[in-house]
């Protein structure tokens, strides 16, 4: 009988070092935009820096993957923390002489960009650390692990800039990447699958990214999961806005009602993480991503009518905990059943791809909210969610299993020749 997952060594470093990581992203996500306004008190200068890290990280994420399966990923992921390291820890010994505006618009492009490279690497690397059947799991314990630092990090995050100025907290930031990148010097990455070994030729790299695209359009599951997931994410993009509008205008809750209901919900994605390997292993993939998408809009609809603070922190929570079962599963299926030299690419491909119609959603929902009011619009949202799920029941999502080595044909492997050059 194997160990448990928690008690393998290298795993457990490499969890450790990804939870430094993920506290320091969740540290810089509420300290930058306070020292911006710290700085000059102008939200549109917090938007616009905003809009240029988003930028830099979206282009970051279209390349990331050719990068990642080109190169070591490990040393990609640890390279990553240190130019972290370095460029953050510029930002606290620049404010010694004064705030230094025009350096956060140079630091924290790149610092996104960084970031990127290193979620497509972590993600990937996932694969060259357990093994096949405890993907899920091991994908689980990670997520649970991030849930807790977007709740815990912030709140750390205010307290010291609070108490020490956000600059402060920006070094805090800093230092959490040398402990990762420390952690990630401490292991090695199994080598490849020997079918997973076949030397790939280079090309542009745009022709490379192409080739992931190509994958996952070729691929029948991952096909599917990519057009009903970018239907989703256009339907539930926004849902944090329309959530808080909800708590403040319609129920009369303050910006700390707000804060509660969310730090709250959060822990519907931490029992997600935990709950995503035994619920696939006993009822498998297709039915489990299928009933966690339903769950979703269920839940989303029920949010709209709800009536007190206490109902829509419950139904916010387990939606959040749905969303995070289905996303750990589609993300663990795409590591068991892509070919290792291209998973990086085909990471970029499904995440670029399905968060595309996003924006686009988060401003409808939040117009149609302001003028309709959110009641209507949560449950058009809902239902619609519920649509994707029963889209799930008519392709061959529904009949992917818990074992895709052995399922059916649906989910092995596209052929992976010619997919890179030709």
């Amino acid at each position: 009988m194997r160990a448990p997952l928690w008690r393998d060594r290298i795993f457990g470093t490499y969890w450790v070092a990804q939870a430094l990581s993920a506290a320091g992203d969740s540290f810089a996500y509420l300290a930058v935009p306070l020292l911006v306004l710290q700085a000059t008190g102008s939200v549109a200068q917090m938007g616009l820096l905003t809009a240029v890290a988003g930028a830099a990280s979206v282009t970051a994420g279209i390349f990331g993957g050719v990068l990642v399966d080109r190169y070591d990923r490990r040393t990609l992921m640890i390279v990553a923390d240190l130019a972290r390291l370095v460029l953050y820890g510029l930002v606290p010994l620049a404010w010694l002489a004064g705030p230094q505006v025009w350096l956060l618009f140079v630091v924290l492009p790149i610092c996104e960009a960084a970031g990127m490279v290193f979620q497509v690497a972590a993600v990937t690397a996932v694969r060259n650390l357990v093994d096949r059947d405890r993907i899920t799991e091991a994908n689980g314990r990670l997520q649970a692990t991030y849930a807790a630092t977007a709740v815990l990090g912030p709140l750390l995050a205010g307290v010291v800039s609070a108490r020490l100025g956000p600059a402060a907290a920006i070094a805090v930031n800093a230092a959490s990447f040398a402990l990762s990148a420390t952690g990630l010097w401490l292991i090695r990455l199994r080598p490849a699958r020997a079918e997973d070994a076949t030397p790939v030729p280079r090309e542009r790299p745009l022709v490379e990214f192409l080739a992931g695209v190509r994958f996952l359009w070729r691929q029948p599951v991952l096909r599917a999961l990519t057009v009903l997931l970018s239907v989703f994410i256009f339907l539930t993009y926004g849902f944090t806005d329309v959530l808080i509008f909800h708590v403040t205008h319609d129920l009369g809750g303050t910006e700390g009602t707000v804060g509660t209901v969310l730090g709250l919900a959060a822990l519907g994605t931490v029992a997600g993480a935990l709950l995503v390997a035994p619920l696939r292993r006993r009822r498998g993939f297709g039915a489990t991503w299928i009933g966690a998408h339903a769950i979703c809009g269920f839940a989303v609809a029920g949010v709209g009518i709800a009536t007190t603070v206490p109902a829509v922190t419950a139904l916010t929570a387990v939606y959040l905990c749905c969303l995070s079962v289905g996303g750990i599963c589609s993300m663990s299926l795409r590591q068991e059943i892509t070919p290792d030299h291209l998973l990086g690419r085909v990471t970029s491909a499904f995440w670029s791809t399905h968060y595309a119609l996003g924006p686009a959603g988060a401003v409808a929902l939040t117009w149609a909210a302001a003028r309709y009011g959110v009641a209507p619009v949560a449950i058009v949202a809902g239902a619609g969610c519920l649509l994707v799920a029963v889209g799930g029941l008519f392709t061959p999502i529904r009949r992917a299993g818990a074992e895709p080595a052995l399922g059916p044909p649906g989910l092995q492997p596209a052929s992976a020749g010619g997919t890179v050059s030709g």
